[in-house]
């Protein structure tokens, strides 16, 4: 059974379908970025509030700004822009839901106007991004945006024609003001610290190289509510595809699987509207910086910790990485003696019981999710989620040897080999440069770690880190990774 509107009652009776009328949406949300995270997270939570309240305003129309994202929009809209979302569980996968949350997707290299138009639209109140950690075009170590970036430079003398998501975003807005139109709230849910602060400094640093009288309005009324988000989203495979097919008869193009765990903590700072999120699960707060420290330094530097190690070692999925106990006590040890006695007061959180439910969600043998998706993108993810628990620890005299020991294998995999001999590829923006940092052994430390915008000062210029890199160093290349973790 093919997936569109036209089969959604035909489906097995297990299967979990929309229950309202999908013709009657309206687009109160555009979202930039439709991949398997926002298809498994803010358009479920959506698509559950629509089940629920039925109210009408809020559906979702994505937006892909990169010629990877054709193949996401073409599979959308040939099946009504329907997907199916498979949780797996421990126990194994339950029954589907079809989300019907996102009615549109306009992919933008095809359709500038298109969609600078529809975020102009007086439906739309709200613009989200999930553009990852990179995708903010900001020095990670000076915090600065980076003004020479070609898309950007192509976008200020192109107003009309843009390619960066700042282009987009401002040409929207300025049509907006020009119209007499309250602006959309823009609502980062990508994984870095302070995301709705560093959307909003990107966002005014692109707009006052365009025209700081928009950008001083920009500033004065546009909302960018901060978030903590966290769902674990493995890639799809075809092995998931069969799935449907085999046991419920739904041919799903592009299905999205994620853990059960689904969690949401969001800043309520909305210029023009919101749906109310509240009412499906989600915790909205006057300040999200706690729990976005929280699980930025314990589950994403954990991902980290594990990634580079595990794949170096041979391991290819986290369950494999967590069933060896001697990388299961690291990881807890890196949680316990690392993280948390610099991680600092989080108030109605209880810590060990979060760490405990990460182990059990690291360890869910049902998830399949492949280390080499957690090693991709090290430039942007170990600045934000490693190096700042390292500063501390620096700052404090502690024990550096399981941190440095993370970041020496991370410069270990840089030189795509594991210790079996079998190649792999380096997914980074940065690759080559980071490459070239680690191809001489003799200066290794000093090319690597004197990347400050990766590192920053702190670490650069800390001989105890150094020294504890090195040492890490030497026992990896020596004696391998189970003997090091031993």
């Amino acid at each position: 059974m093919n997936l569109n509107n036209s089969t959604l009652g035909q489906l097995n009776h297990e299967v979990s379908v929309p229950n309202y009328g999908r013709e009657k949406l309206k687009h109160g949300i555009v979202h930039i970025g439709v991949g398997g995270f926002h298809r498994s997270h803010q358009a479920v939570y959506t698509h559950r509030l629509l089940q629920e309240k039925g109210d009408t305003d809020w559906s979702i129309c994505g937006v892909g700004l990169r010629a990877g994202d054709k193949a996401m929009q073409q599979v959308l809209s040939s099946q009504d822009h329907l997907y199916t979302l498979i949780e797996l569980g421990p126990e194994g996968a339950r029954a589907p839901t079809v989300i019907g949350s996102i009615s549109d997707f306009l992919f933008a290299p095809d359709e500038q106007d298109a969609v600078i138009e529809k975020m102009a639209s007086q439906e739309v109140k709200i613009v989200s991004l999930t553009i990852t950690e990179g995708g903010y075009n900001v020095d990670d170590s000076t915090g600065r945006f980076n003004a020479d970036d070609p898309d950007v430079c192509h976008d200020l003398e192109n107003p009309q024609q843009p390619r960066s998501v700042f282009g987009y975003l401002t040409e929207a807005l300025r049509r907006r003001r020009e119209r007499n139109l309250p602006p959309f709230t823009v609502m980062s849910c990508d994984n870095l610290p302070e995301n709705g602060k560093v959307a909003r400094g990107a966002l005014l640093a692109f707009a006052n190289l365009r025209d700081p009288d928009l950008a001083a309005w920009i500033e004065a009324e546009v909302s960018f509510p901060g978030s903590m988000v966290d769902r674990i989203t493995p890639g799809t495979g075809d092995q998931h595809r069969q799935w449907l097919r085999d046991q419920y008869d739904v041919e799903d193009g592009w299905p999205v699987i994620c853990e059960p765990f689904c969690q949401w903590v969001l800043e309520d700072d909305f210029c023009n509207g919101r749906p109310e999120w509240e009412k499906v699960g989600v915790q909205f707060t006057d300040n999200v910086a706690p729990y976005e420290r929280m699980k930025i330094r314990l589950l994403n530097a954990s991902h980290s910790a594990m990634a580079y190690l595990g794949y170096l070692s041979g391991y290819r999925y986290t369950h494999e990485v967590m069933a060896d106990e001697r990388f299961s006590q690291f990881i807890r040890n890196f949680m316990d003696e690392d993280v948390t006695p610099v991680l600092g007061p989080i108030s109605g959180i209880d810590i060990p019981a979060y760490k405990q439910t990460l182990i059990e969600r690291f360890s869910n043998p049902q998830m399949g999710d492949q280390l080499a998706r957690l090693c991709m993108d090290g430039s942007s993810k170990i600045p934000k989620f490693l190096v700042p628990t390292i500063e501390s620890l620096v700052k404090g005299g502690h024990s550096l040897s399981r941190v440095a020991l993370v970041v020496a294998s991370w410069a270990l995999y840089l030189r795509g080999e594991d210790e079996r001999g079998e190649k792999h590829k380096v997914d980074d923006p940065v690759a080559g440069r980071l490459q070239a940092a680690v191809s001489n052994r003799a200066s290794l430390s000093q090319d690597f770690l004197g990347m400050a915008d990766i590192f920053g000062p702190t670490l650069a210029g800390s001989t105890a880190f150094e020294d504890a890199f090195n040492a890490a160093l030497d026992r990896l290349e020596t004696h391998g990774v189970m003997a090091t973790l031993e």
